[in-house]
């Protein structure tokens, strides 16, 4: 199971090699993928998205499960920003997956490292 972090699906969608063949093979396995709800809203707030790069987003987003922010969700999210000096849009991605119970997939190493009990693997 893995999460998406923002810029993971960035890289998917701009088609470079290495992120796009971590994600064929993740979906090769036919396991379930996240994505946190923080994370759609990050993908369409680039002020310079082209309707071709929205339109493969959406096609994207169907082949996931977006997960809401629920309660226990921001709370854990708010604990976690505390706790580890991170933004509220990575601490929602990391509550949501260690909600999910499914390994982050990143290039943000550096920030999500704090967390000991999130399992991380870099794209």
């Amino acid at each position: 199971m893995y999460t998406l972090d923002t810029n993971a699906i960035i890289y998917y969608i701009k088609e470079e090699a290495s992120v796009v063949s971590v994600i064929e093979r993740i979906y090769a396995e036919n396991v379930p993928i996240y994505l946190s709800a923080m994370t759609v809203a990050e993908l369409f707030i680039f002020p310079r998205l082209n309707d071709e790069e929205a339109g493969h987003i959406e096609s994207f987003l169907q082949s996931v499960s977006i997960i809401s922010m629920d309660s226990y969700i921001a709370r854990n999210a708010g604990v976690l920003g505390k706790n580890h000096h991170l933004d509220i849009a990575d601490s929602v991605i990391a509550a949501t997956a260690l909600f999910t119970g499914s390994t982050l997939l990143t290039r943000n190493i550096r920030d999500f490292r704090k967390i000991p009990q999130l399992k991380i693997q870099k794209v």
